[in-house]
């Protein structure tokens, strides 16, 4: 019985692995000559854009990152499964603060499912490293919460809800390896408090299947999306309010994760 389990287990690994290949090979190229693309037709994109929109220029910096994000998920259709579930929490031209669970580099990209454009990173400073991507993550006001004072960035949150847009937050500060929600740090919380903008939790699954930490090479996998109700953070506003809301969120969170990997394995 083992000999025709280690059998079958050869068959899968071998159709499977020119499969990997070619996923590869086409991802990461198509990757580089998209991002290569996007940095020659970004000056001309971006004048266009501000000359006609006459919005700030971080507001249509945030909306070209949007729109290279929609390439990569077009890129990645022929060996992702995207889904997104109800979107309708998030309504447009509304000031919110997301918070979303962390498992893959490639999650930041998966955002550009989400239906509003306008979405403020609030990231590591790592990131910033990357000379690719520094200058435009500042251009479009992305924030370092390593490298600013807090005060700053509770400036640069309001800045950006004042204007109609949305801040995104990772709570747990890095990437999960296990798959499970790690320790929620409490910046995203107390910035929504602050603001007293409503927290809008996603939760995101499958990303660690495509590219978890410490692999370069991609797989093929479903990723889902998911927006959960919208929590009015003014019902935290008294002292220590954000470790209730903190927790609220991570509950909420864990219980969705645990409902779309259930979904998951039926579709299988």
């Amino acid at each position: 019985m083992q000999d025709v389990v280690d059998c079958r287990k050869t068959v899968e690994r071998d159709r499977e692995e020119p499969m990997l290949l070619l996923m590869n090979v086409w991802s990461y190229s198509l990757l580089l000559l998209w991002t290569l693309f996007g940095i020659f037709v970004f000056p001309f994109v971006f004048s266009g854009c501000w000359l006609l929109s006459r919005w700030p220029a971080d507001r249509v910096m945030r909306l070209f990152v949007w729109l290279y994000g929609r390439g990569w998920l077009l890129l990645m259709s022929p060996f992702v499964r995207f889904r997104r579930d109800r979107m309708e929490q998030i309504q447009s031209g509304q000031p919110c603060l997301f918070v979303v669970n962390h498992l893959s580099f490639f999650d930041t990209y998966c955002m550009a499912l989400l239906p509003v454009y306008d979405i403020t990173f609030a990231v590591r400073s790592w990131p910033f490293q990357m000379f690719w991507y520094s200058g435009f993550m500042r251009l479009a006001r992305y924030l370092d919460v390593e490298g600013n004072s807090w005060d700053d960035t509770l400036a640069q949150c309001q800045r950006a809800f004042d204007a109609g847009g949305t801040v995104l937050f990772f709570p747990e500060g890095h990437r999960s390896r296990d798959g499970q929600l790690q320790r929620f740090y409490s910046g995203a919380f107390k910035a929504a408090i602050h603001s007293g903008v409503p927290l809008i939790p996603l939760c995101i699954d499958g990303t660690g299947q495509l590219l978890p930490p410490g692999r370069k090479l991609l797989r093929p996998c479903q990723v889902r999306l998911r927006a959960l109700e919208p929590i009015d953070s003014r019902e935290f506003a008294e002292n220590d309010g954000h470790i209730r809301l903190r927790k609220l969120v991570k509950r909420r969170m864990a219980a969705a994760l645990e409902d779309m990997r259930s979904l998951e394995s039926e579709d299988e």
